[in-house]
């Protein structure tokens, strides 16, 4: 038997990779998707091969994750929950998909992964699998008795580890889990299951990866020029970059400034709720940008019915239904939206904060003539007379028709009384 497992070379994979090989007598292909781990990628070929794995693939899928899942979940606005910027959750379509693609071509009967039976990876991964490959087996040793009994805890796989010489991050010391990619990283678990416990504490400053506190990033803001065309960012401060580029670019920004720290307790898909901490650097610096981009250019009800979407998009791609009609369908008026989401966003990055500091573009709905109060220049010549775009007696009519309903029902509550 063969098994593809999700392999990141933290401490559940790590123990999962070689209790898979022990208790299913099977032959461990280990697969990790590179998508912006970078130092943890280290080693992680040997590693795996030394604890068990009879092949490690390690592939470069940044490109194809920033221009195919988190540019067109930043042009849907998404955002779980009004705070959580869907890092962990983008990604684990990409790696199920590539898993599959790897799954076929070894002929491989299974894929497996480490995500637990409390979460809300588990559900991402098999999902996928059963939109793009139904026929495979999928394993998840968490939701296995025999291994839940084996490991009743992290301690136990940190000792389990530690006798089998498998080299793991996590300790007693530092009991949290992580995960790290282009868009984000996460920690979860241990100190962190208390909610009242402060993640921002100078204790913690060790914990954070990807960013420095607001209070020790610089004194002195710091602009950036972001420039889109079509709801997608092309340009940084003028230089010309590939979506993989634009994040790159932004995190280091964001990192540098404090930007993108978020502490939430979420709704998970299985029913309870969980405590994360996030850092999102570059993707809350594009997510602010693109919405400035598009308060500037997008029809008003075209905004409204695309943001009326947004908690249904963003649940989709938190529970795992990436690949499901219903988001493609989504996806389609979503890129019809973003046709003329095109122009430049100024921003001010300071302490944690981003500040808009300027928005043109080519294809601006907002006109100073229309909209000034510095008496009426709103009148436009036509080839045959000239016409006013926006008469304020207008609104006269406008009100009353609006106010006709309220008033009645005023007149209805009086005859009750």
């Amino acid at each position: 038997m063969k098994i593809v497992l999700a392999y990141s070379g933290g401490l559940d994979t790590s123990v999962i990779l070689r209790w898979l090989k022990e208790n299913y007598r099977a032959e461990i292909i280990a697969f990790c998707a590179d998508i912006g781990q970078e130092e943890e990628l280290a080693g992680l070929e040997d590693k795996a091969l030394n604890t068990g794995a009879s092949k490690c693939v390690v592939e470069d899928l940044q490109e194809e994750f920033a221009r195919d899942l988190i540019f067109p979940m930043i042009q849907a606005g998404a955002i779980y929950e009004g705070q959580y910027f869907l890092g962990t959750s983008i990604a684990r379509p990409l790696i199920a998909k590539r898993m599959v693609e790897i799954a076929r071509a070894e002929k491989a009967g299974a894929i497996a992964h480490g995500a637990t039976g409390k979460g809300n990876d588990q559900v991402r991964f098999e999902l996928t699998a059963a939109a793009l490959a139904p026929e495979l087996k999928v394993i998840a040793p968490w939701r296995e008795e025999r291994f839940r009994k084996q490991f009743p805890g992290r301690a136990g796989m940190i000792a389990f580890a530690k006798k089998n010489k498998i080299p793991v991050e996590a300790s007693a010391a530092k009991p949290y889990s992580t995960d790290r990619n282009l868009l984000h990283i996460s920690f979860e678990s241990g100190v962190l299951e208390d909610p009242w416990f402060d993640a921002s504490s100078k204790k913690m400053r060790d914990m954070y990866k990807l960013s420095v506190a607001p209070e020790d990033a610089p004194s002195e803001p710091e602009h950036v020029d972001l420039k889109f065309e079509n709801g997608n960012c092309v340009e940084v401060n003028g230089k010309k970059l590939s979506p993989l580029g634009v994040m790159q670019t932004l995190n280091k920004l964001g990192g540098k400034h404090g930007i993108g720290r978020v502490d939430i307790v979420e709704n998970r898909f299985v029913g309870m709720k969980g405590r994360g901490v996030y850092e999102t650097p570059g993707g809350a610096i594009l997510y602010f940008a693109h919405r400035q981009m598009e308060t500037l250019t997008m029809d008003r009800e075209v905004m409204h019915l695309r943001d009326s979407l947004i908690p249904k998009y963003s649940t989709l791609v938190y529970n795992g239904f990436w690949f499901s009609p219903e988001r493609e369908a989504l996806q389609v008026l979503v890129t019809e939206t973003q046709r003329d989401v095109t122009g430049v966003v100024r921003l001010k990055l300071y302490k944690g904060n981003i500040i808009v500091a300027g928005r043109k573009s080519p294809k601006s709905l907002y006109d100073p003539k229309i909209a000034t109060m510095e008496g009426d220049k709103s009148i436009r010549q036509r080839t045959d007379s000239p016409w006013r775009t926006y008469d304020q007696n207008d609104a006269t009519g406008f009100i009353r028709l609006n106010a006709l309903r309220l008033k009645l029902r005023a007149e209805m509550k009086d005859r009750r009384k």
